[in-house]
C-alpha cells in the first residue's frame, strides 16, 4: 500500500499557519486533505477558525505536541487509517509553542507509522515583521527554523525589502538547505508546500544528533517482578497534588525503560487517565494489562494496586519519585525495583510563557471592546505574542474573528451565527500575563 504523505505546517505564534492552512483546504488543487490541529491554550479555536472542516479536523488541545502529545498524535493517526479511503495527504499543524523535530521524529522512531505514512516535509512560516523580539530568547522558533524544508516569510508587505534582505540572510545562515520564499497573507503556489519530495533525515540528524533518540512525558520508569495480589503506591507529599502513573505488563526480558516498553507506555500515556483518590477502590491493571492513573491527593497518600497475574511489570510516573518519596509496598514492606531510568527531555518550554482563555455568554461591546485592546496593546503588547477570538459583537449577525500578534491586531465578519450558541472566546498567549486583570477587562466589554 502506498504510504501516506504528511506535510508538517510549523511556524511562531501568529506567523500566519492557519491562513495558509485555509488556502491549502480551498485551493482546486484535487487532493483530499486530512487535518490535524494542535493548540497553545486553554480554549480551543483555531478549528473554529479553519474553513469547511467539520469533517477533516481532529484537535490535540493539550498544549505541547513536541513531547506530551505525542502519543495523541499516534493515535489520531492511527483512527485516521479506519478512513483512508476519505484522504490521501495529511496536515499537522502544530501550536506556535512546538518544536517540530519530535513530530518528524515520530515518523521515524514508530514502527507502524513508518510503514504507513512519508514525511513529505515541514513548511515553517516566519512572521517577517515580529521575527526578530523571538529569535533569541525562543529555543522553539529556532528549532522551527532549523527543521524546516520550505521557509515563508510571511507578511512582507510589513517590512522593507532592506529589512527582508537582512532577514532571509540570517535564517539561511541557520538552515542553508531550505528553499526559501516570501509571501503576503500566507499566498504561496500550493505545489510549493506539498508534495516537497521528503524531510531530509540527514540533515535533522546533523543539525541534531539525538534526533532519533524519541522524547516521553514521563520523567521515570521502574521494572518490577510482582506477584499475583495487592500491592500499594505510597507518596509523600510533592510540588504538584496529582501524579500521572502508568503501568503495563513487559514481555519476558524487556526493561521499562527500553523502546518497546516505553512507547507502549506513551500510548496508555495518551488515553485519558482515571482519576483516583486515596480511599478510592483498588486499581487494577486490566484486561490490556496496562493502567493511566492521576493520583489526586495532597499530603501523604497512598493507592492501593491490583496485579491479576505474576509477571514484569513497568511503572511510568510524570515525576521524579525521589520528589514524592514514592515506594511500591507489598504488606508493607517496599518492594525494589530490578531497574530504574530517568528520561531527560530534549528541550525545554519559557515558564513564563502562558496562555489565558476567557469566555462570555451573551454578546459584547464592539466600541468597548477596541478600546480595551488598544489600551491594552499599547501597554503590553510586547509581553503579548498572540491573541485570537470568535466574539458575539452586539447588533451583528455574524460571528466576529478577532486575530493579533504584539502590537498589530484586526477582526472581520466571519459566517452567521445560525442556529450555534453565540458566546465569545478570547485566547492570549505570551509572557507574564495578567490573569485577572485581562478578564477583568473582557468582562468589562459585555453589551
Amino acid at each position: 500500500m502506498k504510504k501516506i504523505p504528511v506535510t508538517v505546517l510549523t511556524g511562531f505564534l501568529g506567523s500566519g499557519k492557519t491562513t495558509l492552512l485555509n488556502r491549502i483546504l480551498t485551493e482546486n488543487h484535487g487532493k483530499r486533505i486530512a487535518v490535524i490541529e494542535n493548540e497553545f491554550g486553554e480554549i480551543g479555536i483555531d478549528q473554529a477558525l479553519v474553513i469547511n472542516a467539520d469533517e477533516e479536523v481532529f484537535e490535540m488541545n493539550n498544549g505541547c505536541i513536541c513531547c506530551t502529545v505525542r502519543g495523541d498524535l499516534i493515535r489520531i493517526l492511527g483512527n485516521l487509517m479506519k478512513r483512508r479511503d476519505k484522504f490521501d495527504h495529511i496536515l499537522v499543524e502544530t501550536t506556535g509553542m512546538a518544536d517540530p523535530g519530535p513530530v518528524a521524529q515520530t515518523f521515524f522512531v514508530d514502527d507502524d507509522l513508518r510503514d504507513l505514512f512519508s514525511l513529505d516535509g515541514i513548511v515553517t512560516l516566519v512572521d517577517a515583521k515580529h521575527v526578530q523580539l523571538h529569535l533569541e530568547d525562543s529555543s522553539e522558533c529556532k528549532e522551527q527554523i532549523a527543521f524546516a524544508d520550505v521557509l515563508i516569510l510571511n507578511k512582507r508587505d510589513l517590512v522593507t525589502d532592506v529589512e527582508l534582505d537582512a532577514l532571509e540572510r540570517r535564517v539561511t545562515g541557520m538552515n542553508v538547505m531550505a528553499k526559501v520564499l516570501r509571501a503576503e497573507n500566507a499566498n504561496v503556489p500550493i505545489s510549493a508546500v506539498l508534495d516537497v519530495g521528503g524531510f531530509d533525515l540527514d540533515r535533522a540528524v546533523a543539525a541534531k544528533p539525538t534526533f532519533l533518540e524519541p522524547e516521553y512525558p514521563f520523567e521515570w520508569a521502574g521494572t518490577f517482578e510482582v506477584q499475583e495480589g495487592v500491592y500499594e503506591l505510597a507518596l509523600d507529599e510533592g510540588p504538584d497534588p496529582t501524579m500521572d502513573v502508568v503501568g503495563i505488563y513487559l514481555d519476558d526480558g524487556v526493561q521499562a525503560h527500553d523502546r518497546p516498553g516505553a512507547e507502549r507506555a506513551l500510548r496508555v500515556w495518551s488515553e485519558p487517565p482515571r482519576k483516583v483518590t486515596t480511599g478510592s477502590p483498588s486499581i487494577e491493571l486490566d484486561a490490556s494489562n496496562a493502567a493511566s492513573l492521576q493520583l489526586q491527593a495532597s499530603g501523604a497518600k497512598r493507592f492501593v494496586l491490583r496485579a491479576p497475574r505474576a509477571g514484569r511489570v513497568g511503572l511510568y510516573t510524570q515525576h521524579l519519585p525521589s520528589e514524592f518519596a514514592l515506594r511500591v509496598l507489598r504488606g508493607g514492606a517496599e518492594v525494589t525495583p530490578l531497574t530504574e531510568h530517568e528520561f531527560v527531555a530534549g528541550h525545554s518550554h519559557d515558564d513564563e510563557v502562558t496562555s489565558v482563555g476567557i469566555h462570555i455568554d451573551g454578546a459584547v461591546d464592539g466600541e468597548l471592546l477596541n478600546r480595551w485592546v488598544s489600551k491594552l496593546l499599547r501597554e503590553k503588547g510586547t509581553d503579548i505574542f498572540r491573541m485570537k477570538g470568535i466574539l458575539n459583537i452586539k447588533g451583528n449577525e455574524n460571528r466576529f474573528v478577532f486575530q493579533g500578534v504584539h502590537m498589530l491586531f484586526d477582526g472581520r465578519e466571519d459566517r452567521p451565527w445560525g442556529n450555534a450558541t453565540r458566546a465569545s472566546d478570547l485566547v492570549f498567549i505570551g509572557r507574564k500575563l495578567d490573569r485577572d486583570a485581562l478578564t477583568r477587562g473582557f468582562e468589562q466589554c459585555r453589551a
